[in-house]
């Protein structure tokens, strides 16, 4: 599958819906009121989510949204999770999957932050090797433009403020 996959994220409890291809349940816990039977998912990978002290630490408040960003990436790289993760990749390069979660705010959640992942390494995936490409590559570090507020990475040249919470990009 070339170029981006299409990788969603969903609430658990809503209908499924034909263009979700197959679906993943992201959480650690397995969601309130919702039996096995009518939670429509090909599967539950709970070893992906985060661990419960940084579950419990973060609580779903947007304020510590960039922070348990850094975190969880440290967590994905645990050997149990980044195989989870690759479980995950692999299902995506096969076609369409929707991560589901039970949280409300899912722009907060951590299947958003795990179909971020997927699309970039889907991206990562398909950009040519040095071999292939004679154009110029990245600049060395973009960290001049990673957002102090929420640790996204502005698409623009030169930053000035984050396309996702607005805050302002200091000049490095």
């Amino acid at each position: 599958m070339a170029g981006t996959p299409d990788v969603r994220v969903r609430r658990v409890y809503d209908e499924p819906s034909p263009e979700d291809g197959r679906r993943f349940l992201v959480d650690r816990i397995w969601p309130r009121g919702l039996s096995k039977d009518g939670a429509a998912m090909s599967e539950w990978v709970k070893d992906v989510a985060p661990s419960d002290e940084l579950r419990r630490w973060y609580g779903h408040e947007p304020p510590r949204f960039a922070e348990f960003r850094l975190r969880y990436a440290t967590e994905l790289r645990e050997p149990i999770r980044a195989r989870a993760l690759t479980r995950l990749n692999e299902a995506a390069k096969r076609g369409t999957i929707t991560l589901l979660t039970a949280t409300r705010d899912i722009e907060h959640s951590q299947a958003a932050l795990l179909a971020e992942q997927l699309r970039a390494a889907a991206a990562n995936r398909s950009r040519p090797t040095a071999e292939e490409d004679d154009a110029p590559g990245d600049p060395a570090c973009w960290l001049h433009r990673v957002c102090p507020a929420c640790g996204n990475l502005a698409p623009v040249e030169p930053p000035t403020a984050c396309p996702q919470c607005g805050a302002a990009i200091p000049r490095i």
